[in-house]
Order: C-alpha cells, then structure tokens, then sequence
C-alpha cells in the first residue's frame, strides 16, 4: 500500500481502483502515518506552518430543500428559524475585522428571501466598509446569472460541496427534484466566471461505498477546485437518517491526507464537523494536512439554531471569541494562525500572511 502513496505523490492521482484498494486501508495505523508524513510535509512546503482563519456567518436556516441528512432542511417543524438582516451580517464582520479576520464566509440555507438583489447588496457593502477582506458565499445551487452577479458585486470565493459524485448515491441522499447533474452544472459556472471555487464530500453518509470516495477523488482530479472541504456525516434526529451511524472519523483524515497530495496548493478546512465528532479534530486534521479554520462568527443567539446534525460545536476555540485559545491550541502542535485574505495561490507562487499578534 505505501507504493500507492508513493505513487500518488509522484504522479498526483490514481485509478479508481486503487484509490478504492488504498481506502480500504485507512484503518491500518502504520499506512496513515506514512500518509500523513507525506501530506503533512507537503502542506509545509507550500504554507509553511500556517493556518488560515474564515469568519463563519451562518445568516439564515431557512431552506426550501429537503436533503434527507440535513437538520435545516424544509420539513423540519421543529426547528426555530432565524435569518439575519444586513446590519447585523456587517456587524458580524465588524466583529470578527476587529478580531484579525480578512474572509467572511456567508453560509445558509437555500432561503428565497435572500433574492440575488439582497445578496449583492450585502456583498457590495461589506467591500466597501473592509475592502481589503475577501467574502465567501456557501449559498447552495443558483443561475449561472445569480453567480455572475455575485462575482461582480464583489464576492471572491464560492462554496458547493458535490456531497457524492455517484449519481445513484446521490439520489439515495436528496429528493427527487435535486439532482447531480445541476449541482456539477453550477461548479462548473463557478470556476468559469472565477471564482475561487470549493466543493468536497460527506464520508460515512448512508449508503455510500468505499467506490464512492474513489470517485469523489476522481470528481476533484477532474474539477480541480481552489478548496476542498470534507467531513464525517454526522446524523440530526430532525431527518430521515436520524439513526443511521456516524462517518468515520479516521477515514476523514486519510482521505484529507489523499486530497493534500493530490491537489498541494488548495485550501482544505479543519471542518466543524471533524471537531465535533473527535474534539482533537481539528488538530488532527491539521496533521493530516488541513490548513484552513473556520471560527464562529454568528451571533449568540442564533448559532445553536443552525444545526445541520446533532451536538454541533459553536463555541469555545470554534468560536470568533475563542481565537486565543484556538492559537494556543494550533501553536501546541507547531503551527501559527495567520491574518490576512489567504487566496488560492497557484503552484509556484509563495503565500505570505502577516501571524495574528493579538
């Protein structure tokens, strides 16, 4: 098995079934710590020992979909819903500008209040109030017309996560009317408008197969995106899978190992979800390779409300507020968490970021 590690980090990619051959051990302790010696020195040799820090503002859990693993999803009665005006969203980022943060990420639900006249309203006024800072939307599936919008009022980075590129596992996972097709319709747009674009993928979800991953990886090969977020599946008890098992932890960081080597220079996230299911997540998914965090920085009140699964992590060093600590803790283990925008950089190019003094 270390000859396919070797050979991935020589060539970059594998076939479908050596991926599959090479997942299949993610479990042997001796194969993953040879994986992350590679991944983790790769990640070194790009980044040095950095870690890029996103504000996170989840702004609305409104959704008109109904994904079957999500807790905010449309049939949800029991969730109470909450959505942030424009004002308290510039507060957010006032906040987390004053904490060191130069990337705002605007994640929710697929909420139609937020019509693209809104979002560009809100994008345009966050440029001109802190114009050096980037702004990330993670707003699910639009017109390519709504993306060029956004990218002309001024929004930088996009995220979409594929979740599965199998297309009957897809199915197994979304309702009839969401299909795969118009999701990788919308990556597509995405990149060719120019966004910094990210998608990524659940491990563990129901029905998946070790297949599947395989061609996740294939999907990223093909794709290249500029970030690439993965996480366990972790079930909520507002949904169809409410008792299905959560993803494996382990091979979350095997397959973030898989993603360093395969794509160097791209922006992959210590996720929350990772967090949540091992509280050294996000630590360990740092070794694997990771380089990104993503600090809370919605309001109180509300971040208990977006709860995509169940025991979802929101303060602490996962909070805007706990930054100390979450230096502390990425210091701990050898790396600095760094101010500044933390743009995709192609290969050759030297990311320099001032480190965070406060």
């Amino acid at each position: 098995m270390r000859g396919l590690i070797d050979k991935l980090c020589r060539e970059r990619t594998l076939s479908k079934e050596e991926f599959t051959e090479l997942l299949h051990h993610a479990d042997d302790s001796g194969l993953s710590g040879y994986l992350f010696s590679l991944s983790s020195k790769t990640a070194r040799e790009h980044f040095g020992n950095r870690i890029y820090i996103r504000g996170l503002i989840e702004f609305s859990n409104y959704c008109k979909n109904n994904c079957y693993y999500c807790g905010i999803r449309a049939a949800n009665k029991s969730l109470e819903r909450y959505r942030l005006e424009q004002e308290e969203i510039l507060s957010c980022c006032g906040q987390g500008y004053s904490l060191g943060f130069h990337t705002f990420v605007l994640q929710g639900g697929e909420d139609p209040y937020f019509t693209d006249e809104r979002f560009c309203s809100i994008i345009r006024e966050i440029k001109a109030r802190f114009p050096e800072c980037a702004v990330t939307l993670s707003i699910g599936e639009r017109s390519r017309q709504s993306y060029q919008a956004f990218f002309d009022a001024g929004a930088d980075r996009f995220l979409l996560r594929h979740e599965t590129a199998d297309r009957g596992h897809y199915g197994r996972l979304h309702p009839e009317n969401l299909k795969l097709k118009n999701r990788m319709r919308c990556l597509r747009d995405l990149k060719e408008i120019g966004f910094q674009t990210g998608t990524g993928f659940m491990v563990g979800s129901p029905y998946q197969k070790t297949e599947f991953l395989a061609e996740d990886l294939l999907y990223l090969e093909k794709l290249h995106p500029q970030m690439v977020g993965i996480g366990p599946f972790l079930p909520h008890c507002d949904t169809p899978f409410r008792n299905e098992p959560p993803g494996s932890t382990q091979l979350c960081l095997f397959l973030i190992g898989i993603i360093r080597l395969m794509l160097p220079n791209a922006l992959i996230p210590a996720t929350t979800a990772l967090a949540t299911a091992d509280k050294n997540g996000r630590e360990k998914g740092v070794l694997a390779g990771a380089n990104v965090v993503m600090p809370n920085l919605s309001p109180l009140r509300s971040r208990k409300q977006y709860a995509l699964y169940n025991n979802k992590i929101s303060t602490g060093e996962e909070a805007a507020e706990g930054l100390a600590l979450l230096k502390k803790k990425m210091s701990s283990i050898g790396y600095e968490v760094v101010a500044g925008r933390g743009d995709y950089q192609p290969e050759g190019t030297q990311y320099t970021n001032c480190i965070i003094k406060r």
